[in-house]
C-alpha cells in the first residue's frame, strides 16, 4: 500500500503529541496516512508494552490510519546502526510515502534525537538501489520520499513551517488521550512522571496554540526541514 504521509516515532505517542493534527487533516483531504513506531516504549514508567500496544491501536482508530506498525527496536538502547537503518528502509520502501514526518532533531529524551537522526539517514539511503532489502521474501525497490520533516517535541525549536490544524485539534486531543496510562489520571497508583503531571497536557495545548498564533490560526503544528523548502504556487502559503 502506498501512503501519502508516513510518520515515524521513537515511542508510541510521539507522533500523536506532535503531528496528529497534520495526519488527521491530510486524512480528511483523502490522503493515505500511517505511523511506524520504532519501539514499544517498554521502558516507560507507567503502563506496559502491552498496554501501549492497545493504546496505539485505539489511537490508530481515532486518526483513521491506513497502516500502523512497530519495528520493536529496543526502547532506550536502539542505535543509528546498520540494523536499525535497514529496518526503517524496509518500511519506507514498503509504503513509498511522498512525505515522511519524524522525531525532532534534538530533545530532552535522547531517543527522540536518535530517532530523528535515524530517519534522516535511512530516508536518504532508502533511495540507493545497491542497498538491498526484502519483505516477505520479495526484494524491495528503492524509494526516497520527496520531503522529510522533523516535528517539534518538548524542546522549543523554531519551526521552518507550521501546519494549521485548527479544525483537527479535537481529533489530535482524542488520539493523545488514547494513551491513558501515560498521562494524568488522579486514580492512578503508578509513579508520577514528567508527562503525567496535570500541567503537561496544558503545555501541549499551549504549544499548539502558540504555533497557531504565529500563522493567525487557532492551533498549529510546527516542523523543521533539513533543506530549503520551495513551493510551486505562492497561494498555498496563504
Amino acid at each position: 500500500m502506498k501512503l501519502d504521509i508516513l510518520a515515524f516515532g521513537a515511542h508510541p505517542d510521539d507522533v500523536e503529541l506532535s503531528a496528529a493534527g497534520t495526519l488527521a487533516k491530510h486524512k480528511a483531504m483523502g490522503q493515505k496516512i500511517g505511523i511506524v513506531d520504532l519501539t514499544r516504549g517498554e521502558l516507560g514508567t507507567r503502563g506496559t508494552a502491552e498496554t501501549r500496544d492497545a493504546e496505539s491501536a485505539e489511537s490508530a482508530r481515532i486518526l483513521g490510519l491506513d497502516a500502523r506498525e512497530n519495528l520493536n527496536l529496543r526502547d532506550g538502547f536502539f542505535q543509528v546502526d546498520e540494523e536499525s537503518i535497514l529496518a526503517v528502509i524496509s518500511m519506507i520502501r514498503k509504503y513509498q510515502p511522498d512525505v515522511i514526518l519524524c522525531n525532532a532533531t534534538s530533545d530532552r529524551h535522547p531517543d527522540h534525537g536518535k530517532g530523528g537522526d535515524l530517519l534522516r539517514q535511512a530516508s536518504f539511503l532508502s533511495g540507493l538501489r545497491r542497498i538491498e532489502t526484502s519483505i516477505n521474501g520479495e526484494n524491495q525497490a528503492p524509494w526516497r520520499a520527496s520531503l522529510l520533516l522533523h516535528y517539534i517535541q518538548n524542546d522549543f525549536i523554531m519551526p521552518d513551517i507550521i501546519v494549521d490544524i485548527s479544525d483537527y485539534w479535537k481529533v489530535k486531543e482524542a488520539s493523545i488521550r488514547a494513551f491513558a496510562t501515560q498521562f494524568h489520571n488522579p486514580n492512578s497508583t503508578e509513579p508520577e512522571t514528567f508527562i503525567s503531571r496535570p500541567m503537561f497536557f496544558k503545555a501541549i495545548e499551549s504549544r499548539s496554540m502558540e504555533m497557531g498564533h504565529a500563522i493567525m490560526a487557532e492551533y498549529g503544528e510546527g516542523y523543521t526541514a533539513d533543506r530549503r523548502l520551495g513551493v510551486h504556487n505562492l497561494k498555498t502559503l496563504i
